[in-house]
């Protein structure tokens, strides 16, 4: 199944209790397409400005299965640029800078290729782009959304109609509880399927996933780690791993329950490398086989 992603690729600077990274490539649809190649070919929709390094093109080289057709690159425009320092427990963070440049404009159009596909990830964005892209893609049989705190806050309504346009939400515990005013996370979860969409995911990360669906619940822990070096992009990679392994598998019900729950388990494995380096390092570094490897290992510690 064709696996369209559509999200922010940028230049971080990182600082952790572990060190810090300075001018190194992130962005939501980065994470994303870099956790999802393992499993499918994946097909990217972003925007940069023409200041995106040259060095940054042999990340992407690292990643082969990612299809750069609709990566736009604007002449003039600046990239997209954030700065982030994760407290002492790595929980929490606080935000240094954001520079939106290009993100602020006209977002990048899905090229006529890509109109087929048929899994589309709307990674986080404003709910007004995201549903421009929905738009864009007439074919797709399972869609499936991100957002954040910042979009619950100021676009609540058009992240409402959203909702009823997508099949499932991916979100951070405390932004389930923001969205609907529940703090135990079943019931936020729960809350939000009567809003639209047939399942949501709930990430609690170093405690795990929730995922609250129209035809059961499931609850996943995180992969024992102590090898915690810097969590950006870890819920983004959770999500590539969940959507990629969807896409590879081909089920006749992308959106069932079972789906939905094994995928989880791909998006928690992939997860568990990004936080052991800065940016994309350790995805670079590993293999579908230490996947799989890590895949059992985690399953058979699931097992009852």
């Amino acid at each position: 199944m064709s696996l369209l992603v559509t999200g922010t690729i940028g230049i971080d600077d990182i600082v952790t209790p572990s060190g810090h990274a300075s001018r190194v490539l992130g962005g939501s649809c980065m994470y994303f397409s870099a956790a999802a190649s393992f499993y499918s070919p994946v097909r990217l929709v972003a925007v940069v400005g023409d200041d995106f390094p040259d060095s940054f093109r042999e990340v992407f080289a690292r990643f082969p299965g990612i299809d750069l057709a609709g990566l736009e690159v604007r002449k003039g425009g600046k990239t997209f640029r954030w700065g982030g320092k994760y407290l002492k427990d790595m929980n929490s963070r606080e935000t240094l800078f954001t520079e939106l440049g290009v993100v602020a404009e006209a977002p990048p159009k899905v090229p006529d290729s890509y109109r087929d596909s048929s899994i589309l990830f709307l990674a986080n964005s404003h709910p007004g782009v995201q549903l421009g892209m929905i738009e864009q893609t007439p074919q797709r049989k399972l869609t499936v959304a991100d957002t954040m705190d910042l979009w619950i806050n100021i676009a609540k309504d058009q992240l409402l109609v959203l909702l009823r346009k997508v099949d499932g939400l991916v979100l951070n515990y405390d932004e389930a509880e923001l969205l609907t005013g529940r703090p135990n996370s079943v019931s936020a979860g729960r809350h939000i399927l009567e809003m639209g969409p047939r399942f949501v995911v709930i990430k609690k990360g170093e405690h795990g996933c929730l995922l609250v669906h129209r035809d059961g619940i499931c609850s996943l822990p995180a992969y024992p780690t102590d090898a915690i070096v810097d969590p950006t992009g870890c819920g983004d990679t959770f999500a590539g791993g969940m959507m990629g392994s969807i896409a590879s598998a081909t089920p006749a019900d992308p959106g069932s329950f079972a789906s939905i729950r094994r995928a989880l388990v791909h998006g928690t494995v992939v997860a568990s490398y990004t936080i052991e380096a800065f940016s994309l390092d350790r995805l670079r570094q590993i293999s579908r086989n230490d996947l799989e490897a890590r895949f059992d290992e985690y399953a058979s510690m699931v097992r009852i």
